[in-house]
C-alpha cells in the first residue's frame, strides 16, 4: 500500500510537470500577436549587453522603435567603479544628464523598459528619463 502511494505521488508530480510545460512549445506566431496598429517604444539601459539582447529580441518579435538610453558622460567600464558611482547617485538623488532624447513620448501606445537593478532600485538614467523636462 505504501509503495502504491509513493508511485501515485510520483505519477502526479510527473503529470503536473509535463502539463505545465505543454505551452512552452507554442511559438510567438501562435500566441496573440501585438496589434500592428500600436506605436511601440523599447527603451533600455545595459551594462553587460544582456538587457540589450533581450530588448533586441522583443524588437525582432514585435517591431517598434528600439532606443538605448545613453548618458552624456558614460559610466565607467569597471564594475566596482560603476557600482560605487550609482550608489552615490542614488544616495544624493543625482540624475545623470542623458544624451538620448525621445521627442513626443506621448505618441507611443506601448513602452517596454529594460534595465539592470542597481542597488535594488531603478537605475538613475531611467529615473532621469521619467522626469519631466
Amino acid at each position: 500500500m505504501k509503495k502504491l502511494k509513493n508511485y501515485s505521488v510520483w505519477f502526479c508530480a510527473v503529470l503536473l510537470l509535463l502539463s505545465s510545460c505543454s505551452r512552452a512549445q507554442i511559438s510567438m506566431s501562435e500566441e496573440k500577436e501585438m496589434p500592428k496598429d500600436k506605436n511601440i517604444l523599447i527603451v533600455y539601459v545595459s551594462r553587460t549587453k544582456n538587457t540589450k539582447t533581450i530588448a533586441g529580441i522583443i524588437h525582432q518579435n514585435i517591431g517598434g522603435t528600439l532606443v538605448e538610453l545613453e548618458l552624456q558622460n558614460p559610466y565607467p567600464e569597471d564594475y566596482k567603479a560603476i557600482v560605487d558611482q550609482v550608489a552615490k547617485e542614488n544616495e544624493t538623488n543625482f540624475l545623470p544628464p542623458l544624451k538620448t532624447n525621445i521627442d513626443n513620448i506621448d505618441k507611443y501606445d506601448v513602452i517596454f523598459l529594460g534595465f539592470p537593478t542597481w542597488g535594488m532600485q531603478l537605475p538613475p538614467p531611467h529615473e532621469k528619463f521619467f522626469k519631466p523636462k
